[in-house]
Order: C-alpha cells, then structure tokens, then sequence
C-alpha cells in the first residue's frame, strides 16, 4: 500500500482528481486531501464524503508580500502532514508541494493547462523544483516543455467530463427548475487569482443587457463567486454544487467571465461565450475555439460583439445539435483522461519513461 497527498486550491482540482484519488483507494491505496478554501470546494468534499485537511483562507485583498505569507504558512501547514503522513507522492496545482517535494525528497507533480504567459511569475518560482509536468499536450510550459512535461491528448476537466466519468441526468436539473423550458446560464467570477491581475470580465451594465436579451427566450440563471447587486438576486442560482455540471449539460447558452466553466461548458457540448481579457491568450480555449468550434472568446472591450454573437446563436435552428456534433468530434481525438492520470501516477517513474518514448501509449486509454 502506498500513500499519496492531493492539494485541491479550486473545486476543478476537486473534480479533476476525484475518480483517481477513488480508484487509489480502490486500489487499496492511502489518499490525504489537502484543501486551500474557494467557493465551494470544502462542500463537494463534504458531499463525496472525502476526508481533508484545511488549509488556511486565500487573501482577497493585499499585494504580493500578503500572498507569499500565505504561502509560506501553507507550506509548514502541509510540512506537518507530510511528515506524519509519508506520503510517497505529491498531486496537485499548487507551488507549495514542488517545494515540499525537494524538502522531503519525494516526487511532486504539478497538473495544470494555463500556459507560462500567463502564469510566468508562478512558473519561475516553482516549475524547477517539480518533479514532472502534467499537461495538456496544447499547453506551453515555456522552458520547461522538453525536460519536464508530460504532454497528453485531453483536457483537465474531461478528467470528470468525459463520457466515462459523467452522464448529464436531466431528473437532476428537475430537482431546481423545469428543464422542458430553454434555459441560459450566467457565470461571474472573482477574479482574484494570482494570474487574474489586471483583467476584467462581466459588468453590471454588461450583465443586465444580457438578462434582458436572453429572457424572451427562455429563463436567466446565475452563478456568481462574488457578490452580487440586488438587481440580480433574484436569478441567483440555489443548488447543491454536485449538481452544477447536471445543470450546465441541458443549459441552451453559457455566458461567463470563467474560463474555468467555459471549458467545462465545452467538455459537454453547451455553447459557450466567455468574456473576458483572457481573449486570445489560452491555448486549450484557443483550440475548443478555432479547431472545434465549442466555445468563443469576446474581449471586455468589445461588449457589442457579445450581444452580436448570442443574436447569432439564438438564431441557430439546431444549436444544440451542431454542438453536440462537434463535441463528438473533439472527444473522438481525446484520451480518458483520468485513466490517464491514474496510469501516470500509480506507475511513476516508468510511466513518464513510457510516455517520453512512446507518447501513443496514453491510446490505450480511451
């Protein structure tokens, strides 16, 4: 039996691992889940019935010196469960484990899809120490690509969206609202992320304007991960947050400042429409956007194109069809990705080995 430490800094990171931190334990392994607080990533583990432990609060406000205390708080924090725990690997999308990692000489992983541009400061501070480089085989690690990352045919969330991990149920879309009436759903983000400096999303302005054109064809639904005017209470979204991607499956539109649930909007064939100044500059959403058409980027600038663009889907006879259609394009040149990561972790260091040598071996997961 070996064990293996997890840190989940976003509920995506809960659902990424999610089906290889349960087929571990399956395997007869010893799983510890370590969680920085966001949203409502401690109430999917509660719901899953997964064990964790917390560690300190994300800062919404402060400079870079406020972040870095925070960092180093967490790395003591984590310290503490390494040293108890032994684990023989360390997962996940945060900086802390490479360190970690090189402090108790154990294999650290860093499993992400931004590329370096966009995540330059983090990648200098941390992508040396890791051990290896999980990454969608799009995705640029900068100078790191040859020596460290293990590329893969997939994206992060059809490691829970594939069609071997997730069945969209629409009896769970029931349980909130009737679902034989189209429905639009609308995401705003914090915003506050360590690479998110700088960039702007969905206004107030912006927000009613959409409202307003998308309820003569059917009901507005909100998501939001800051606080909302009263204005838009009342399509404030009340679910159990297990049920969210249930929901985003039959929606007719998805319009956000996420690029988060864009791509999960993709991973399912929803039309998607993300607005904000991450336009452009993403290689995954730059592929779900111009080789298979699943999503579109529209810049804050350019608030009349948005509008422009959902008159365009609106009128669209067979939406979600022509979506669908192309989702099963994408997935048929996509590998199961959590069998993947799986395979990957459970076999290292041969894994990687395998995969510098043979990288059509990851096929064999389909």
């Amino acid at each position: 039996m070996k064990t293996y430490l997890f840190s989940l800094g976003h509920p995506a990171h809960f659902h990424m691992f999610k089906h290889t931190m349960r087929a571990l334990k399956d395997e007869g392994h010893k799983v510890i889940v370590v969680v920085r607080p966001k949203d409502v990533l401690e109430q999917l583990c509660i719901n899953e019935g997964v064990e964790y432990h917390s560690i300190g609060q994300r800062p919404d406000k402060g400079g870079r010196l406020s972040r870095a205390m925070v960092v180093v708080q967490r790395f003591f924090a984590i310290a503490r469960i390494v040293r108890k725990g032994k684990p023989c690997m360390l997962i996940g999308s945060d900086g802390v484990m490479a360190y970690l990692g090189t402090m108790f000489r154990t294999p650290s992983f860093e499993f992400f899809d931004d590329d370096y541009a966009i995540i330059k400061l983090y990648a200098w501070a941390f992508f040396p120490f890791y051990s290896d480089l999980v990454c969608p085989n799009v995705t640029d690690a900068g100078r790191w690509s040859k020596k460290k990352k293990t590329g893969y045919e997939g994206y992060q969330k059809l490691a829970y969206l594939h069609p071997n991990r997730f069945a969209p149920d629409r009896s769970v879309v029931e349980k909130y609202f009737p679902s034989d009436k189209p429905y639009f759903l609308l995401r705003f983000a914090k915003l506050n992320a360590h690479h998110d400096k700088g960039i702007g999303g969905i206004s107030g302005e912006v927000a009613q304007h959409l409202i307003d054109m998308l309820l003569p064809h059917g009901n507005v639904h909100i998501t939001s991960e800051r606080p909302l005017d009263a204005r838009f209470e009342p399509y404030r979204l009340h679910i159990n947050p297990s049920d969210m991607h249930h929901i985003l499956a039959f929606a007719n539109l998805y319009i956000g400042d996420s690029q988060s649930m864009a791509v999960e909007a993709a991973m399912l064939g929803t039309p998607s429409l993300r607005f904000n100044d991450f336009a452009g500059k993403i290689s995954v959403l730059e592929e779900l956007e111009h080789k298979y058409e699943l999503t579109f980027a529209i810049p804050p600038s350019d608030p009349e194109r948005l509008y422009m663009k959902v008159d365009e889907l609106l009128s669209l006879p067979d939406l979600r069809e022509t979506f669908q259609q192309r989702r099963q394009k994408m997935l048929s040149e996509k590998i199961d990705v959590a069998a993947f990561f799986t395979w990957f972790v459970e076999n290292y260091p041969e894994s990687r080995k395998i995969m510098r040598e043979n990288p059509d071996y990851q096929w064999r997961f389909k």
